[in-house]
């Protein structure tokens, strides 16, 4: 089998600096495995066009960790509960609990559960559990035969149906309006949606770090980055962290600013390299985006670049014509093999 392109990604080279943080020698290693890996690929295969690009950069984070749902709930705009049923059912799909099970989905409380609730009371949280197991090496073992809501049940929590806005994810880098008809506890009704979002914005553009710098660089409405029919998908308001050096996260029932919980993490800056013929040795590669990749493969291959791709192709190849392409028709879904899936994703480094 001779593919005319193949694509091939790394996961490691980001998940060190977050499970071995200030590891330099675990870094080293896992950096040097990718290089060494990648040499065997090049030798395989031998490819005329080889880039070699990364979704983001990573870097220390110097500066501090903003618990945005802690805000919120001191603005009176979020409500906080404890017991396991603060967080709407989409939450289990959403994200990778700290501690995942197989046995997350349904469940009645038991004594374990119970005790776990009168723990949180005294600040037992499952952040503090699970930096426990894992100093004695059972984070994995336990965590493997303990349902989500189980640790869940030990954290406090959005109460959603008295919350007017919070943060879902860190990941998302937003803030999600709890709007009437939308969520399934929506608290703000339509008619009241664009004010609301408004003082969100102002009160969120305010935010000053114990320093007194600026928490945010933009806090701004997500139309002005996100389009397409699945925009109501997205939070409803945008917050990037100045210089992605300081940390959002949702945390409760912890001061509103503290020292981020992950020394390094991601950086808008990463890496972009090309070499083979195809490609204009003279030609700069500076303000390069990720979104630029694809647009420079179709280029590559004289493949008709999408009006829709948001990047254009990379100076160092001749940019192909541009084209409008029929909407995506899907065909009728299947049904996939929960546990196939599972074992796939964390093969991926995802579970």
């Amino acid at each position: 089998f001779e593919p005319d392109f193949g694509f091939l990604q790394f996961q490691g080279t980001d998940s060190v600096f977050h499970e071995r943080a200030g590891e330099k020698r675990a870094v080293e290693a896992v950096y040097r495995e990718v290089d060494r890996q990648i040499e065997a690929t090049i030798e395989r295969h031998d490819p005329e066009n080889v880039l070699v690009v990364s979704d983001h950069g990573m870097g220390r984070v110097s500066g501090h960790e903003f618990r945005l749902n802690e805000h919120l709930r001191e603005e009176g705009l979020l409500a906080a509960r404890r017991g396991g049923e603060g967080m709407p059912d989409w939450s289990r799909a959403w994200e990778n609990d700290l501690l995942a099970g197989e046995d997350a989905a349904d469940h009645e409380a038991g004594p374990l559960e119970r005790a776990l609730n009168a723990a949180a009371t005294v600040g037992l949280t499952t952040q503090r559990v699970a930096a426990a197991l894992d100093l004695v090496g059972l984070a994995e073992p336990i965590g493997s035969r303990v349902p989500n809501d189980l640790l869940r049940a030990a954290s406090t929590q959005v109460d959603f149906p008295a919350s007017r806005a919070y943060v879902r994810s860190k990941s998302e880098l937003g803030v999600r309006i709890n709007l009437e008809g939308r969520e399934p506890d929506g608290l703000v009704s339509p008619a009241e949606y664009e004010s609301v979002r408004t003082e969100l914005i102002e009160n969120l553009s305010a935010v000053r770090t114990p320093d007194g710098e600026p928490m945010f660089e933009t806090v701004a409405p997500r139309e002005r980055y996100f389009s397409g029919p699945h925009l109501d998908n997205g939070p409803d308001i945008v917050t990037v962290p100045a210089g992605f050096d300081n940390a959002i996260v949702g945390d409760l029932d912890r001061p509103r600013f503290g020292d981020p919980m992950e020394p390094w993490n991601h950086k808008r800056t990463g890496v972009v390299a090309a070499a083979g013929p195809a490609f204009d040795e003279s030609a700069a590669l500076e303000g390069a985006t990720i979104f630029d990749i694809a647009p420079t493969i179709c280029s590559l291959f004289d493949v008709p670049i999408d009006a829709e791709m948001d990047g254009t192709a990379l100076p160092i190849v001749e940019e192909s014509a541009v084209a409008d392409y029929p909407d995506y028709e899907p065909t009728a879904v299947a049904a996939t093999d929960d546990g196939a899936v599972e074992e796939r994703l964390s093969d991926l480094g995802y579970l």
